[in-house]
């Protein structure tokens, strides 16, 4: 790719995927691009995200002095390897006994240091646990062009883009680590919007792509001119290496780029999910997934996902069929499997169920069946699901979605035993739009199972609705509940009948135990389960709902 010749300025923006820790394969990737940059595309300068050279976030690695000392090793490594093009790279810098989140600025064996002003603390971000905030502006050259950098918050605060602007700056550079939720995409263009034009300034925003534990970074880096109009738009969820062109006269103005649209929520929900399972299956060096496939909606998504993410190949899919499974689980598990080209096997759990009853014989006499009974055969399911796993060094992904999770309608050491829950923070009705996109894609999941009524088939004639709410009454309440933190007395004000929140909300508050030990989970809300939405386990909280006031 040569450079076009109406441009002055062209910048590549590096949206690439990090792994955490892994200073020597980051460095390596980081000196590629640039050799890549400057030899095949002709770019002026390159831009990396927020933290590169450690993955993001690298969380607690940064307290060790060895791991700061990779950092500077590999630092100075970039130094003397990088010439013949700009390069702005984040990563952590010690100086004294303070430790800062740093874009370094690589020109010809100098190094210009931005020092991040804003240190998010808040939702899954702990930066001020870690860092110290810098104050100055930096500006650099970049064929003479005066050049502000900014680093992720900093451009969710008014001041760093001015003061860049008042220090002489005719473009600005921002670089990210921000993890996906719903709705992020606008948020992030709605704001760069607003800056570009209250600084008089274009803005290239560059963005992580991958997945990191329960966050997935999306990428959809993209550039607004002085106007706030977005000129060009990156893919989301895909790694690449993309050439920005400026036109440099009285202003410096992007040259109009490919834009790729935006994805609606739910595909680009998908898109998310199916890179979060990926990573993290990749990430961890497990040589494929296993799960468990009951002919519902929920591990029929999950087997999709799971195979959209590694291949079929590589995916096992396992029905254990009990006593209480219904025909039309098993012909459509058989379906899904079918339709996904799977590996699948039945391994009817009836003979190790009544042993354990035959164990416990005796000391259940007496006493009447009941969810014990039930959560027996989970655990049934869940000790040869982890027996496969570690037979075949593949990872047991759960099958729990987010409004399963959020009452405790799921068996600790059963359906919850696993490494990696992909539909956690997914709620429920979402599961059923999700599957119908996926649908929409080439038709893996039997019509039946959209429209079946759900049920964990651990009882006779058993019904989800037996146990809860609708699924179109408790989504919206535990939407109100969890993501928004309103009150019992708010949500029915709203309309929701009284008794049902308030038994959702006990539901809720005392499920915490079972939570803390799932699995992790991709990130697709506001408020995540996990290192996200944190609270006490042990909480006298829940006693106060039929108290009166103080």
């Amino acid at each position: 790719m040569t450079r076009k010749t109406q441009a002055d300025l062209r910048v590549v923006m590096a949206q690439q995927n990090y792994a955490v820790g892994d200073i020597y394969a980051n460095t390596h990737q980081i000196l590629t691009a640039c050799v890549q940059a400057r030899d095949i595309m002709s770019a002026d300068a390159i831009v990396f995200p927020e933290l590169a050279l450690t993955g993001y976030p690298p969380e607690d690695l940064l307290l060790r002095p060895h791991f700061i000392e990779h950092v500077d090793a590999a630092v100075e490594s970039l130094r003397q390897e990088i010439c013949g093009i700009t390069a702005i790279i984040g990563y952590p810098l010690k100086q004294q006994e303070d430790l800062y989140n740093v874009a370094g600025v690589f020109q010809e064996g100098r190094i210009t240091l931005y020092r991040k002003q804003h240190l998010p603390n808040y939702s899954v971000f702990d930066e001020q646990r870690y860092f110290r905030p810098g104050s100055t502006p930096c500006i650099v050259e970049i064929r003479n062009i005066p050049v502000g950098i900014t680093v992720c918050e900093d451009i969710w605060e008014t001041g760093p883009a001015r003061q860049a602007a008042a220090a002489g700056a005719r473009l600005l550079i921002n670089i990210n680590a921000s993890p996906f939720h719903t709705g992020k995409l606008a948020e992030r263009e709605q704001l760069l919007a607003l800056r570009a034009k209250q600084a008089g300034l274009p803005i290239i925003y560059v963005n992580l792509v991958g997945g990191q534990d329960e966050l997935v970074f999306d990428g959809s880096s993209f550039v607004v001119n002085s106007d706030g109009g977005v000129t060009q738009h990156a893919p989301a969820c895909e790694a690449g290496l993309y050439p920005v062109d400026f036109q440099v006269a009285a202003g410096v103005t992007p040259l109009p780029g490919e834009c790729m649209p935006r994805l609606p929520d739910v595909a680009a929900i998908y898109q998310v999910l199916v890179l979060g399972v990926r990573d993290y299956i990749h990430k961890n060096h497990f040589d494929g997934a296993v799960l468990g496939l009951s002919g519902g909606i929920d591990s029929a998504l999950t087997l999709a996902l799971a195979v959209d993410a590694i291949g079929a190949e590589r995916v096992e899919a396992v029905m254990m069929p009990s006593r209480y499974t219904a025909d039309m689980s098993l012909e459509d598990a058989r379906a899904e499997a079918e339709a996904l080209a799977v590996a699948y096997h039945e391994l009817p759990i009836e003979a190790p169920f009544s042993s354990f009853l035959e164990v416990l014989k005796d000391t259940f006499a007496g006493l009447d069946a009941d969810t014990t009974e039930e959560n027996i055969q989970a655990r049934c399911r869940g000790i040869i699901l982890m027996a496969i796993s570690n037979k075949k060094g593949k990872i047991l992904l759960t099958t729990g979605n987010k409004s399963e999770m959020s009452v405790g309608y799921a068996t600790l050491y059963g359906d919850m035993a696993g490494g990696f829950a992909p539909i956690k923070d997914v709620p429920k009705l979402l599961v059923y739009r999700l599957c119908e996109y996926r649908n929409s894609l080439g038709a893996v999941i039997p019509q039946r199972v959209l429209e079946r009524p759900p049920s964990a088939e651990l009882a006779p004639d058993q019904k989800d609705v037996d146990s809860l709410p609708p699924y179109e009454v408790l989504d919206p309440l535990l939407e109100r509940y969890i993501e928004q933190d309103e009150s019992i007395e708010q949500i029915i004000a709203a309309g929701f009948d009284a008794a049902a929140v308030k038994r959702v909300a006990r539901l809720v508050e005392r499920n915490e135990y079972k939570r803390r030990q799932a699995p992790p989970g991709v990130k697709i809300t506001q408020r995540a389960f996990g290192r996200d939405r944190r609270y006490p386990i042990t909480s006298g909280y829940q006693n106060f709902h039929d108290r009166e006031p103080f």
